[in-house]
């Protein structure tokens, strides 16, 4: 893409760093998949970026902080999102935090989490890389954390459903991610879950009943293997 640069490429998109609009931005550009027929592929493709345009508006209409969208054109497939020049991921961040600094993100995660279902929004791929903490005060000072705004981010895999099942799921796949990843987990996903309880009073235990069935699922898929 002229004028932007390459920073990254997954498995279904490229991310590219540029000025649009006189803003620092990234665009999220998904690539044809050669093993697709052509009109499928297309498609499949645009139907996923409308999924995941429509949530990162829903969640902001809710209060829910993501990266604004600049815009989203079809015919490169591509969305315009905004960029934070001063952030780091949860992932990143909890290496480093004091005990303190965890319970405090915890919470922020769990409350986020508690919003997005709330408005029956799943956001499919939550992990602690895709949580970022951006200082908004520009000094790139994450010790203060009340300087500190905790965004979602990649909602390539958004949905909108008001399931327990799909939320139990969601909560899954960060717990997992957390074991995976970071020291004490087990503490860690409780703060969160505490959180949660606490932010979703009216939705929480259907959810958390399905997340003990997916995790009892996901025991006997490991030892089955």
């Amino acid at each position: 893409m002229k004028d932007f640069e390459l920073i990254k490429q997954g498995a279904e998109a490229r991310i590219y760093k540029g000025v649009y609009l006189g803003k620092p931005t990234l665009v999220k550009q998904r690539f044809e998949k050669k093993y697709r027929h052509p009109h499928l592929d297309n498609n499949l493709t645009k139907e996923r970026i409308k999924a995941e345009s429509r949530a990162i508006v829903r969640c902001r209409s809710a209060g829910i902080e993501t990266p604004s969208l600049y815009l989203i054109d079809l015919k490169t497939r591509s969305l315009y999102l905004e960029y934070f020049e001063h952030s780091i991921t949860a992932k990143d961040f909890i290496k480093e935090a004091s005990d303190e600094l965890i319970e405090k993100v915890a919470y922020d995660i769990g409350a986020a989490l508690a919003k997005i279902h709330g408005n029956n929004i799943i956001h499919g791929d939550l992990t602690t890389s895709n949580i970022l903490l951006v200082d908004k005060t520009g000094r790139n000072n994450f010790k203060s954390y009340s300087d500190v705004k905790l965004v979602l981010i990649d909602f390539g895999l958004a949905h909108m459903d008001s399931s327990p099942e799909d939320k139990g799921v969601d909560l899954y796949v960060l717990e997992r991610a957390i074991i995976s990843i970071h020291n004490n987990p087990d503490r860690m996903f409780a703060l969160i879950l505490k959180a949660y309880r606490s932010e979703y009073p009216n939705g929480h235990a259907e959810v958390l009943n399905k997340l003990d069935e997916v995790r009892t699922r996901g025991r006997k898929r490991l030892v089955i293997g």
